[in-house]
């Protein structure tokens, strides 16, 4: 609330007495055929509870327990993630490294590319998020415990770039599109030519 300090009380709505209101869910949108690379990596990796397991991963998490203690997650939720996950290829199921009955997630090379994913948001976070002085934890050199550099795209000679010195390029139009003969342009009446015999 911005300069009041009584709550504002949205008004009810009158529901039926005979039936309870419909939850409606909204289908998922798929968009693992789009020609976009992040709108497929969005398709694999795009809600923030499969961001935050593949984090926990990096900071040394492998069982579903420490995943679900360390998230509060609802473990139905957590047990369709980490499927997804793993059909996807970023994590792979192995026995425990203790040798107990445990089985454990280990992120795939495919997983631990994410890195990069994972530290971008994070100092987006670190940048945006917080208040001044506000106390976050820190991603820092495991040797030195200095605190990284913010990541930098640079081009093949090296230069770093920002969103205005970069482009997309649409791939060209897939072989059966380019192959049909344009469709012909048809003509109202009131626009088709009188003949004269």
């Amino acid at each position: 609330m911005v300069g009041n300090s009584s709550p504002v009380r949205a008004p009810s709505l009158p529901q039926s007495r005979s039936h309870p209101p419909k939850k409606t869910m909204v289908k998922r949108t798929r968009l693992n055929s789009a020609a976009c690379p992040v709108a497929r990596a969005l398709d694999v990796i795009g809600d923030w509870w499969s961001l935050l397991i593949v984090r926990d991963a990096f900071d040394g998490m492998r069982r579903f327990g420490e995943f679900q203690s360390n998230l509060g997650l609802a473990k139905n939720v957590l047990a369709a993630r980490l499927r997804t996950l793993v059909a996807h290829d970023i994590f792979a199921m192995v026995p425990a490294a203790d040798g107990s009955a445990y089985q454990e997630y280990v992120l795939t090379p495919k997983g631990r590319d994410l890195f990069n994913v994972i530290v971008g948001l994070r100092q987006w976070g670190e940048a945006h998020s917080f208040a001044a002085g506000e106390r976050y934890s820190r991603l820092v050199d495991r040797i030195e415990h200095f605190p990284i550099q913010a990541l930098g795209v640079r081009a093949k000679d090296g230069r770093l770039l920002g969103p205005d010195d970069t482009v997309v390029m649409r791939p060209p139009a897939q072989q059966s599109e380019r192959s049909q003969p344009p469709k012909p342009k048809l003509r109202s009446k009131k626009s088709s030519p009188k003949h004269s015999v």
